[in-house]
């Protein structure tokens, strides 16, 4: 049942909206974007722009593989629909490159193998469709994909968006829809009322009114709740990206990885960790990834991180040897302790929601944390358990 909502009263010095999404990432658009298509009015406020943080930094997976069963790949199921009919629905002029291409997870050795393979088991009972491919059936995938590996899996529901594309299209979709979207307007206060909940947010041009305010921060989301007088031990996890000279099409068909890939996703370790991670773009570069390591915010160039991503590409695709990187980008994924993002309500401070610490899933699981997001603003049951993503975990 929706509960009862009126629409906030406009205060003295100050527009008033329904909630203030603190972030123009792709979670704060896609946040923006479905509680606008909810009947709620929003504003949504950054101090950069668009996808200038995380989401710009990204590659755009839109991944199952990589997620043990439980409430990510859950979360992760359902987004794969949703941005499925996103890349349907949305008009031609907010494209967002949407390129279902499909997954390939390799394994080294008949070891790797093996715990790739029970894997892919307990993925398919979740609802994944996952593949074993034999090592005779590799190059009929990836025909530059290098010989003598034991073998992998195909996961044809992965997929990529460009990222600061589809941020951009759900923004605008979002003010179609009657959002207020202000960039290079920063958050300096979340304005609180004698009961302690949450009243709005204070910028450097001054008061927004709303009785929600929803943390889309990312890997500064951690600052935006301690604005409120919460804390989220959000964490940067720095990540490094090489991008190659175009290449053929076809060059890398889909996103291939290698099997320890998901270990290191998983791993709370602050050491620099590497696994190659390469695939292809519609305009002809390949990315290679994938580095971890939590440094801070330091954006020192690491050449140990790039040489790590050189030489362990070219173990998945020797033709790489030739081709040239023309540059690399690095970003800073937003961690939690426990690898889930906090989505939902803080009980700590009444009307305060939050949506970030997805690490490096934030891009793919972006529509459906909006989805959970809505339904908490709207008061109706959402699509999936929310109790694995409270805020409540961090509250004591």
């Amino acid at each position: 049942m929706r509960r009862n909502r009126s629409r906030p009263s406009t205060p003295p010095g100050g527009a008033a909206v329904d909630a203030v999404i603190v972030g123009a990432g792709v979670v704060g658009a896609a946040c923006a974007y479905h509680a606008a298509r909810a009947g709620l009015s929003v504003a949504v406020v950054d101090r950069g722009h668009v996808a200038g943080g995380t989401t710009g930094a990204g590659e755009g997976n839109l991944l199952v593989s990589d997620k043990e069963p439980g409430p990510e790949l859950d979360l992760a199921l359902l987004s794969t629909r949703l941005w499925r009919e996103l890349a349907a629905t949305l008009p031609e002029e907010d494209a967002i490159e949407y390129e279902p291409k499909g997954g390939l997870v390799v394994a080294s050795d008949e070891t790797a193998l093996t715990a790739l393979r029970a894997l892919a088991a307990r993925q398919r009972a979740a609802g994944v469709t996952a593949h074993e491919v034999p090592a005779s059936g590799l190059p009929s995938l990836e025909p530059r994909l290098a010989r003598g590996l034991a073998g992998g899996v195909h996961y044809p529901q992965d997929a990529q968006v460009q990222p600061a594309r589809a941020a951009a299209a759900l923004l605008r979709a979002a003010r179609r829809a009657g959002a207020d979207v202000r960039l290079g307007e920063e958050v300096t206060a979340v304005l609180t009322g004698p009961d302690g909940a949450v009243r709005g947010v204070r910028t450097e041009r001054g008061d927004l009114h709303a009785p929600a305010v929803v943390n889309a921060a990312g890997t500064w989301g951690g600052q935006v709740a301690a604005l409120a007088g919460a804390r989220l031990p959000v964490m940067p996890r720095r990540g490094f990206v090489l991008v190659t000279e175009p290449l053929p099409p076809g060059f890398v068909r889909h996103k291939v990885y290698a099997a320890d890939y998901v270990a290191d996703v998983a791993s709370g370790s602050a050491d620099l960790q590497s696994s190659p991670v390469v695939e292809g773009t519609p305009a002809g570069p390949v990315l290679i990834g994938a580095t971890r390591e939590r440094v801070g915010f330091d954006r020192t160039l690491s050449t140990e991180a790039l040489h790590r991503l050189a030489a362990r590409a070219i173990t998945l695709f020797p033709a790489l040897e030739r081709v040239r990187a023309v540059r690399t980008y690095c970003g800073f994924r937003p961690y939690l302790p426990d690898h889930l993002p906090a989505i939902g309500p803080d009980p700590r401070v009444p009307g305060l929601h939050h949506a970030c610490g997805h690490e490096g899933a934030g891009i793919g699981l972006a529509p459906a944390t909006a989805a959970l997001v809505t339904a908490a603003l709207t008061g109706t049951e959402p699509p999936v358990p929310d109790a694995p993503f409270s805020p409540a975990r961090f509250a004591t």
